[in-house]
């Protein structure tokens, strides 16, 4: 099973939805999300925790089952930490995040992904990841935008501050690199692949999807390519063989090699590595 702290592709289902949550548990994402919230009306709660707690106990999946609870102050949210008890799952989803809704069901003793789609959370997002028993940040840009104003662009630079706040309030508190917003444009996965590759270069590090058919193109977007990992391992055993022969300053096919690119090197062999052999 694919661990959390290497996963990269999340996948959405509505938890009151049979046919699409069976669908999302074999469709080889890294973790399922079963959601009881916005993808379920008011008066379907109930149907979908039922729904939800006989596939995933009955189920096959080869990633993280998570479920995506109602928000800290709903009516629904007591019911859903109720029902939790004793289900197999590896996490929980909190919408509308802070730090005082991400330590209520980090008490639960579940790992927490923290979706940050409020202005307060974003403001708040360096003491939400530093809660203990947060695994992750996720950026929920629909909410977000709405409540700032935000209007989108063709580049996504509307986007650019919560982003890259988000990567450091993340690294800051010593989690694993965040997860992008959704793409909504379900056929667009071109569109898709582009939005993978912006958020990769800011620094995040997976993507929350909609539809079976977006996994591959999260999944080839995050991955390291067998460019940059060739390029990591030459530049590593360039600096290790200048280390055993004393020499303090190298340079690699006219790049100059210091210790941070070396670093950078290593962590991407690393992440490789853990994203192949890692079970949860």
């Amino acid at each position: 099973m694919a661990s959390l702290a290497t996963a990269r592709s999340f996948l959405f289902a509505p938890g009151s939805d049979e046919r699409k949550l069976r669908r999302a548990l074999e469709s080889g994402a890294d973790a399922v999300i079963a959601d009881l919230e916005d993808a379920v009306l008011p008066e379907a709660k109930d149907e979908a925790r039922a729904v939800t707690a006989e596939l995933l106990a009955g189920g096959r999946s080869d990633g993280a089952r998570l479920v995506r609870v109602n928000a800290v102050g709903s009516a629904w949210l007591d019911a859903d930490l109720d029902w939790l008890a004793g289900l197999p799952v590896d996490g929980v989803v909190l919408p509308k995040a802070d730090p005082e809704g991400a330590a209520l069901l980090a008490a639960t003793g579940l790992r927490v992904i923290a979706i940050v789609e409020t202005a307060r959370g974003l403001r708040q997002a360096y003491e939400t990841a530093a809660t203990p028993g947060v695994e992750a940040l996720m950026l929920g840009a629909v909410d977000l935008g709405l409540e700032l104003g935000l209007e989108p662009r063709p580049d996504a630079q509307e986007l650019l501050l919560a982003r890259s706040s988000l990567v450091v309030d993340s690294a800051a508190a010593r989690i694993r690199a965040p997860i992008d917003r959704v793409w909504v444009e379900t056929r667009d996965l071109d569109g898709l692949a582009a939005d993978c590759a912006l958020a990769r270069s800011l620094g995040l590090r997976g993507k929350a999807c909609v539809h079976p058919d977006q996994i591959a193109v999260v999944e080839t977007a995050f991955a390291p390519s067998a460019g940059e990992l060739g390029r990591a391992r030459a530049i590593v055993e360039a600096f290790e063989r200048a280390q055993a022969e004393g020499r303090g300053a190298i340079a690699l096919d006219g790049e100059m090699i210091d210790l941070p690119v070396v670093e950078r090197a290593r962590r991407l062999l690393a992440d490789e590595k853990r994203s192949l052999l890692d079970v949860d």
